[in-house]
């Protein structure tokens, strides 16, 4: 039997090596012999680092960004956010808290919710990701991930899950989503079951509160919590390669009462805007990347 395993990552189509297994036959048992192939197809499946490969692996520096304000929006500093997603110039908002938290469609503009739903009180919202025609939504400690209609709201089914739930993403193939460790946990779309996971370190030291996430160009960037860092992080060996640098975005004199954490990461991939944002912030930013030299 001749096992084939097809690996899709990032829309492109990767393979691994067959490995044949069974005896050695004579030349006059080949001429008889049916060769099977079985194919199987791994969505989202990760490509994990052995570990002779980290050996191999030295540590290198990592580039850090800092940033350059391009835009400020007026955002809703009641909304604990928890996930942030944008798409054809809507912005989509997850909230926490409570008795507080909610969906949300906002007004990139101006701030103003255009639609809401709430959610109930025994739950805590957190991470958001728009995928195809649904927006998905995790909770904290309750184990429960919501599934909504994108244009109505209208929720469509739940899932559970067994650890907590951060933050959220997705590459187009699988979603992505964090806990609040260092670990990130790779899960089929229709069945919500991990199929896979990275552990994320930064020259083999663990990355943990990973939070809000979002795919951007082939590399997952994470919210660090309690921290003013973004994490840009390779999907396939877990390595950080490079760090965002957020402080200073949200000056104390415009903050009128204390702000949460940085968390809010949103990605216009029509017009190659970035987008952050924070916890009880009133604005929003749209940033531009700057390599420190």
């Amino acid at each position: 039997m001749v096992n084939l395993i097809l690996c899709v990552v990032d829309g492109k189509l990767r393979g691994y090596a067959p490995v044949i297994t069974g005896r050695l036959f004579s030349k006059f048992a080949l001429g008889y012999l049916l060769l099977t192939i079985v194919v199987t197809t791994v969505s989202c499946a990760t490509h994990p680092t052995t570990e002779d490969d980290k050996h191999k692996i030295k540590p290198q520096s990592v580039p850090i960004y800092t940033f350059t304000i391009l835009n400020f929006y007026t955002h809703d500093r009641n909304a604990f956010t928890q996930g942030l997603a944008f798409e054809n110039g809507t912005l989509y908002e997850g909230t926490g808290l409570h008795g507080k938290s909610s969906l949300r469609r906002v007004n990139l503009g101006t701030g103003d919710v255009l639609q809401a739903h709430l959610l109930p009180s025994e739950y805590f919202g957190e991470g958001i990701t728009i995928f195809r025609d649904t927006i998905i939504q995790l909770t904290w400690q309750s184990n429960k991930g919501f599934v909504y209609d994108k244009n109505s709201f209208e929720l469509l089914h739940d899932f559970t899950y067994e650890t907590e739930g951060w933050g959220i993403t997705h590459n187009g193939t699988c979603l992505i989503m964090s806990d609040g460790t260092s670990t990130l946990y790779f899960l089929d779309p229709n069945t919500f079951r991990t199929i896979g996971h990275i552990q994320v370190n930064d020259n083999d030291k663990p990355v943990g509160n990973l939070n809000e996430l979002e795919y951007i160009d082939g590399q997952i960037y994470a919210n660090v919590w309690l921290t003013d860092s973004i994490a840009i992080i390779d999907p396939y060996s877990g390595r950080v390669t490079g760090w965002i640098d957020l402080s200073g975005i949200l000056p104390p004199q415009i903050s009128g009462m204390p702000a949460d954490a940085l968390n809010g990461i949103a990605y216009d991939t029509k017009n190659n805007r970035l987008f952050v944002t924070g916890k009880l912030w009133p604005q929003l930013f749209e940033i531009e990347l700057v390599r420190k030299q």
